[in-house]
């Protein structure tokens, strides 16, 4: 997953807490995906608009590549961008960049498969127009639409 942040519109910041941090003095393996979740949370916030009142998003599948560490001291950020839309799946790569005095270096990426999801009916459902919509519209060019 040899990510170019150039290809990405949305970033956000990400605070490192205290408790993040392993015996090592590194973030724990298992944060990131805490991480990847308040960037994706961010993202369907202020550029999706996701209707939580009308459908929510499950996740389907994670993948990580450690590819650098990351230190309590250091300052991040993550960047996010729906790579691939369904008729009820989409998925989105996450890439979590140290910001440096020389610029930003990639630390980690992941991808996520998220699932559009009727929590009354207990099923999936299709992603609804605007949400989808909004996504394409956002992340263009590069996105990889499938509309099985």
């Amino acid at each position: 997953m040899a990510e170019n942040i150039k290809n990405y519109k949305y970033r956000t910041l990400i605070p490192i807490r205290f408790s993040d941090m392993d015996a090592y003095g590194h973030v724990n393996n298992a944060v990131y995906l805490t991480y990847f979740e308040i960037a994706r949370s961010n993202y369907w916030k202020e550029i999706v608009q996701w209707n939580w009142g009308e459908n929510g998003i499950i996740l389907g599948r994670s993948e990580i590549n450690y590819l650098k560490p990351i230190t309590l001291n250091d300052e991040i950020a993550c960047y996010v961008r729906t790579t691939r839309i369904g008729n009820s799946s989409f998925d989105v790569m996450h890439v979590l960049v140290k910001i440096t005095p020389n610029g930003e270096e990639i630390c980690t990426t992941g991808k996520t498969v998220c699932i559009c999801y009727d929590y009354n009916a207990n099923k999936s459902v299709s992603i609804p127009y605007a949400e989808r919509h909004r996504m394409i519209d956002y992340d263009e060019p590069g996105l990889i639409l499938n509309t099985n």
